[in-house]
């Protein structure tokens, strides 16, 4: 759904970017609480939080190389609101996303860059809010179980992305450049990434799934899901003390950071050459209403990486391999640099109070 320039005014355009830069401003405070624990892990978890955060922007711009069919001529991708925030928090979750999208535009010429404000309020700021928000209340009145985790990624990343179709819509209402039929546009917009959402909603909950199943300490929408040890002391019931992370048997941190990267790094290098070549959801909506009549040239478009292809590298499979393993490095390289500094900006202002 990465909105390219032409699509939106250049008044909305710079109001969307004020509304994005809002939003980021206040979720590096908030990534700053997030980043500085993990569940349950007391203040120490943030040398584990800010390599996993890293670790979700890349994963999530692999997974985005990564188009599936969803219809005729239609094709769809993750968004990736929910799995960020789910993962490692919502204001986290924003700013793993923000750092994709920046890549994505800046390397690959994919979303426009007058549209970057539109973009990150779009796919980050709404995916994460709507997604979250329905995450957190199906997990209140579910059972405490990793099952309930899993169930209530899979309905907050399905309803998320059609909530960002319809964003999308309202955004075009107040400042779309061609003149369409909002009704018309709604209606294709939420209809197709319905069914979008659900590959959305596959995707998070097999891996949410996969990390509560192997390190539930290390993902922020499962705190609280263990339930103290029992002992009996002098005839009395007490909650024993935790186990700090480490002390999971056979699973480490770096193992499951570096199982992540590989896979993010195979899924983009490799599964992505069998990715749909389609138009995505958005791409076939703009064509079939003719949203798509001012779209403007990417102002990368000259890039070496642009459309996701190394330039004078004529080998469609090695091309496309390569520029997805550089931008799985360079994303992972710029977000784990970014949530460091954040946690580092933390721990300073914690010790100067």
């Amino acid at each position: 759904m990465h909105v390219p320039d032409g699509f939106i005014n250049a008044p909305v355009s710079a109001a969307a970017g004020v509304v994005a830069a809002g939003a980021v401003v206040v979720s590096l405070r908030g990534a700053r609480r997030e980043l500085g624990g993990t569940s349950g892990a007391g203040g120490h978890g943030g040398e584990r939080t800010a390599p996993l955060a890293g670790l979700v922007a890349a994963f999530v711009f692999a997974v985005q190389m990564l188009n599936f069919p969803v219809a005729a001529g239609t094709s769809g991708h993750l968004l990736g609101g929910a799995l960020a925030a789910i993962l490692v928090g919502p204001y986290t979750g924003v700013l793993c996303i923000a750092v994709v999208l920046l890549m994505q535009g800046i390397l690959f010429a994919d979303g426009g860059l007058t549209a970057l404000g539109v973009n990150i309020t779009v796919m980050g700021v709404v995916t994460v809010l709507v997604a979250y928000a329905l995450f957190r209340g199906l997990v209140l009145v579910l059972p405490r179980t990793r099952r309930s985790v899993t169930v209530a990624s899979f309905v907050a990343a399905l309803v998320s992305v059609p909530a960002a179709a319809t964003a999308f819509t309202a955004i075009y209402a107040i400042g779309g450049t061609t003149d369409v039929p909002i009704g018309k546009v709604l209606a294709a917009m939420v209809g197709v990434h319905t069914l979008i959402g659900i590959g959305e909603a596959v995707i998070t909950m097999l891996t949410v799934g996969a990390v509560v199943a192997v390190r539930p300490d290390l993902v922020y929408g499962a705190r609280g899901l263990t339930v103290p040890l029992k002992l009996r002391v002098d005839g009395e019931l007490v909650d024993a003390a935790p186990a700090t992370p480490a002390a999971v048997p056979g699973r480490s941190t770096k193992k499951l950071w570096a199982g992540g990267v590989v896979t993010a790094l195979v899924l983009a290098g490799f599964v992505s050459f069998y990715a749909s070549a389609s138009p995505d959801g958005l791409e076939k909506v703009a064509a079939d209403e003719g949203i798509d009549a001012k779209v403007r040239p990417h102002a990368a478009a000259d890039s070496p990486l642009a459309d996701y292809g190394v330039k004078d590298v004529d080998d469609a499979r090695l091309s496309g391999g390569l520029a997805g393993v550089i931008g799985v490095g360079a994303t992972l390289a710029v977000g784990t640099g970014a949530f460091w500094a954040v946690r580092r900006r933390r721990h300073e202002t914690g010790a100067r109070v």
